[in-house]
């Protein structure tokens, strides 16, 4: 099989099809498009999810408690707790172990969230370290997001950049490489600042509290991965402009360096946000008030997911996503 996330359709006839047993406390259940799940506990709902991190080597803790979060709060909650999971190989030492913990409790301070728990193993079953996280958030049930409220009409927003973890990746672990073709030691400073991007924490709280029909964080597959999934969730077609996709220069001289495709590689730090035109204009303000670059790209439609050009004419239809650009560099 491909590497990277199950495909779409086969994750939907492998693994959600197969799950039958249901509780009436859960509210949002497994759902391609759906970053978490939603469980009524009583006065709030709790929100749950989990997530490996399989494509880098570097910076595990940093990107794994964010990855995380971001789950949470595409779900509009705040993260409270997480569980690490951390599978190691047998020639791991203890200084990496110490040193994944160290980042890991670093960046689960600056969003306010405590590691309670999880598992920590040496095993011959992995060649390198896979670290898996799961997180729980509480929500107040008035900011109860559901996808059956996306109309056509609304408008497709999108913070930050594309390819945000990806870059970042990719200059971590190709360093060298890039340093002999070309690429300046700033380039990769640059690249490596993007890891303290990578939360989309602020951005998802500041939504669920204005109001939004559907929030999605842009991971493996990057923005037409995302903007597939969310098509999916919502039952409705998405058209997006591709030249309003924001990314950086240095984003994609990587990419053209690889030639890989920005808008195909992971981009944990940007949230996809689906909200009625009459918000529009209040969750851009809000967000560009925190500091938040916020684009408009595109906008829901009863037709199918794909690109227009500016006279709104299509240009390419969006294909289900495959396997993240990123594992054709790493």
């Amino acid at each position: 099989m491909e590497i990277g996330k199950l495909p779409n359709k086969v994750l939907e006839d492998l693994v959600i099809s197969t799950i039958k047993n249901r509780r009436p406390e859960v509210v949002e259940r497994s759902a391609v498009g759906k970053d978490c799940a939603i469980v009524d506990y009583g006065d709030k709902y709790c929100v749950l999810s989990s997530d490996p991190i399989t494509g880098a080597e570097k910076n595990l803790g940093k990107i794994a408690v964010n990855v995380a979060c971001n789950d949470i709060a595409a779900g509009g909650a705040e993260p409270i707790a997480l569980l690490i999971t951390i599978l190691a190989p047998p020639d791991t030492t203890e200084k990496t172990i110490k040193a994944i913990m160290v980042e890991a409790d670093e960046e689960s301070r600056k969003l306010n969230v405590e590691i309670v728990g999880g598992h920590t193993e040496i095993t011959s079953a992995v060649n390198k370290i896979i670290l898996s996280m799961t997180a729980v958030g509480v929500k107040e049930k008035e900011t109860m997001v559901t996808t059956s409220n996306s109309e056509v009409g609304d408008v497709v927003l999108m913070t930050k950049m594309a390819g945000l973890e990806g870059t970042a990746i990719i200059a971590e672990e190709k360093q060298e490489e890039l340093l002999n073709h070309g690429f300046s030691k700033d380039d990769l400073v640059e690249a490596s600042a993007y890891l303290d991007l990578l939360s989309v924490v602020k951005e998802g709280l500041i939504c669920a509290k204005i109001g939004i029909n559907y929030m999605h964080d842009i991971t493996e597959g990057g923005v037409e991965g995302a903007v597939w999934e969310a098509s999916k969730a919502i039952g409705q077609g998405i058209s997006i402009r591709m030249d309003k996709i924001p990314v950086s220069q240095l984003t994609e001289k990587i990419c053209n360096h690889y030639h890989i495709d920005y808008k195909k590689l992971i981009s944990s730090g940007s949230m996809l946000v689906i909200c009625s035109a009459n918000k529009a204009n209040t969750i851009e303000q809000a967000l560009t008030e925190q500091g938040i670059l916020v684009t408009q790209i595109g906008k829901v439609t009863a037709n199918k997911v794909c690109y227009v050009k500016s006279d709104n004419t299509l240009e390419k239809y969006i294909d289900e996503p495959g396997s993240d650009e990123l594992y054709k560099v790493v």
